[in-house]
């Protein structure tokens, strides 16, 4: 009988050190899933920008040869600042300077 109170005892104390920290990381993951989900949902319906954008290549005057190389310049339709992201998703810092991204306005 004392041997299988000891077992008993040992599992409790395996589901309590081990089981519940795994529960709870679980419980963890499903909520950081449903704010992501969350997060993606409101990416689609962020504000669109405004029509007074200007091209950044109109407003600096960027000879031929160099508009032919640059990404902005082959995708007209979307905001100069957006194709230069860098692989992370973050801003180049430059485009925090430029005057094409400050005089840009968000419509809401």
């Amino acid at each position: 009988m004392l041997e299988l109170k000891v077992i008993t005892n040992l599992i409790m104390g395996l589901v309590i050190r081990i089981g519940i920290p795994v529960i709870l990381s679980i419980g963890i993951l499903y909520l950081l899933k449903k704010l992501d989900k969350r997060w993606q949902k409101e990416q689609i319906t962020l504000p669109v920008i405004a029509s007074s954008y200007k091209a950044c290549w109109k407003v600096n005057n960027c000879p031929e040869e160099k508009r032919k190389e640059c990404p902005a310049f082959k995708h007209p339709e979307v905001p100069c600042w957006q194709t230069f992201r860098t692989n992370t998703g973050l801003l180049k810092e430059n485009c925090f300077d430029c005057g094409v991204f400050r005089n840009t306005w968000v419509t809401t």
